[in-house]
């Protein structure tokens, strides 16, 4: 037994152990590729990683600004339309009182139109008439004013 194992042992050494020893080192060497293939990748997934983390940490600030930026911008245009707004009621005011201000004068003119043409008919009839005395005159007058503010 001991001769055959011998036997056995010389025919694998001469033959097959280099091709075995062989194949033995190229699959260590394409595992040890494959490990260092893998923690390239690793690295490479690990920059990526970090590469889209810094993406997002970029997207959210420029969402940030732009939200900043609409604010102030919101703000602008709602300060401008109050202005413009407070500006249009200031004139609308000033319209308004000039329109009162100028119906104002316009029934005061009526008035003193209407008080001359009183003042005028009472000088008619005052004129119209002839009168003996100031008690006459007087008595005269005073009926005709109530008459005015009857009528």
């Amino acid at each position: 037994m001991l001769v055959s194992f011998s036997l056995v042992m010389y025919v694998l050494a001469k033959f097959a152990w280099k091709p075995i020893m062989k194949g033995i080192h190229q699959r260590e060497d394409s595992i040890e590729k494959a490990l260092e293939a893998a923690n390239d990748a690793k690295k490479e997934m690990l920059k990526l990683k970090a590469g889209n983390e810094q993406l997002l940490r970029d997207a959210k600030d420029e969402r940030d600004a732009l939200m900043r930026e609409a604010r102030k911008l919101k703000e602008s245009i709602l300060e401008e339309a109050r202005i413009q707004a407070g500006e249009e009621a200031g004139r609308i005011v000033e319209t308004a009182r000039q329109n009162i201000q100028m119906e104002k004068m316009a029934a005061i003119n009526d008035l003193k139109n209407q008080i001359a043409s009183i003042s005028i008919d009472i000088a008619e009839k005052l004129i119209g008439k002839e009168l003996e005395n100031k008690q006459q005159q007087q008595l005269l007058t005073e009926k005709l004013l109530k008459d005015v503010k009857i009528n």
